[in-house]
């Protein structure tokens, strides 16, 4: 697939990364995504940002994790099966989009809290508004599953495939980390150091 970036030039050819990259640990997925792409394809065209922000969920032992204790709900359902898919959910009205890691069984997740845009700006500013700066139109993780386009029905995709899908990016200087956000009321894991984003980006949610 060829992608022009905004004002021309030579075309973006992204093409969905190996599965193997989903069969790292969490903790380490989480970091490696950043500088990654996610794109979304869509009837009325394609929009891609480079991930800067990500947060680890290692359930069932985690607190803030929606696995915690073994949780298997429909919702989460998803998370018990093998790395690489797509855990889309809803809070407060808004999508929020995880890579599911882990191996089946053991439930874990990495959720995409920004990205930088890339390309299909037009549609971004189409959704989130004509308005907002560069910076403000997928800086969190509603944001941004807004300004893709990803929606509720993609829960469950293969992120290693056409039309939601994880492609290669660009490398990432140096890489920061920090206590999860919004994960109040849940013990020893609020202090958990699981939360990932590049350093000096202008991008990340916070």
């Amino acid at each position: 697939m060829e992608i022009f970036q905004t004002g021309g030039g030579s075309p973006l050819k992204f093409e969905p990364v190996d599965v193997s990259l989903f069969q790292w640990p969490t903790l380490e997925l989480a970091q490696a995504l950043l500088g990654k792409l996610l794109v979304k394809e869509t009837e009325a065209g394609t929009a891609s940002g480079w991930i800067v922000e990500t947060e680890a969920y290692i359930g069932p032992g985690d607190r803030a994790a929606h696995s915690f204790g073994n949780r298997r709900t429909p919702r989460t359902e998803i998370m018990f099966g093998p790395p690489g898919y797509a855990y889309v959910y809803e809070m407060h009205t808004h999508c929020l989009i995880n890579v599911v890691s882990g191996p089946a069984g053991h439930p874990e997740a990495v959720l995409i809290r920004a990205v930088e845009p890339c390309t299909g700006l037009e549609w971004m500013y189409e959704r989130r508004g004509a308005g907002k700066k560069k910076q403000e139109l997928a800086n969190g993780p509603g944001k941004l599953t807004k300004a893709l386009g990803i929606v509720k029905a993609d829960y469950g995709r293969p992120l290693f495939e056409h039309p939601l899908f994880i492609a290669e990016g660009r490398p990432v200087a140096t890489i920061a980390a920090g206590p999860r956000i919004g994960i109040g009321n849940t013990g020893e894991a609020v202090h958990y150091p699981w939360r990932f984003w590049e350093a000096g980006s202008t991008f990340v949610s916070r």
